[in-house]
């Protein structure tokens, strides 16, 4: 069986990481981006203005992430959102549909017990390198939920 290529992906336009973990991994053709806060990455702090301004700025964040397998948002495939308090979900949503307008990636949203450095919320991916094209599956469509 031939061995797959795993990389590891940096990029210094989004917060260095604080544990022990990268930014993301690329095995094959598949991204996995670590959970992004909503960190200002000059000042390493959260940004100020609540959970919309922190879900921004964590998008902008994996923005940059994807930006160093040559991806865009389009190729992100699911995400996982934590969320400090489930009742900011149509907020964070609302700053969320300005960076994933169409074809939405798959989504899960939880509500956790705490996030790191008393964040609001934190957003994960997974995308996949390389130019998508739809299926054209019958039956099947883009869905605005």
């Amino acid at each position: 069986m031939a061995s797959l290529h795993r990389h590891i992906p940096y990029t210094p336009k989004a917060p260095i990481r604080q544990g022990v973990y990268s930014q993301a991994v690329v095995v094959d053709r598949t991204m996995y981006i670590s959970g992004q806060l909503g960190l200002d990455t000059a000042s390493g702090q959260l940004v100020e203005g609540g959970v919309q301004a922190q879900a921004k700025q964590a998008l902008v964040n994996m923005g940059e992430i994807l930006k160093t397998a040559g991806c865009t948002y389009d190729n992100v495939v699911k995400t996982t959102v934590l969320l400090a308090d489930m009742n900011d979900f149509n907020n964070v949503n609302e700053m969320y549909k300005q960076f994933f307008s169409k074809d939405f990636p798959a989504r899960a949203a939880y509500q956790v017990a705490a996030l790191p450095r008393g964040g609001l919320v934190e957003i994960e991916a997974v995308a996949v390198l390389g130019p998508l094209s739809d299926s054209g599956l019958a039956g099947q469509g883009t869905h605005k939920l």
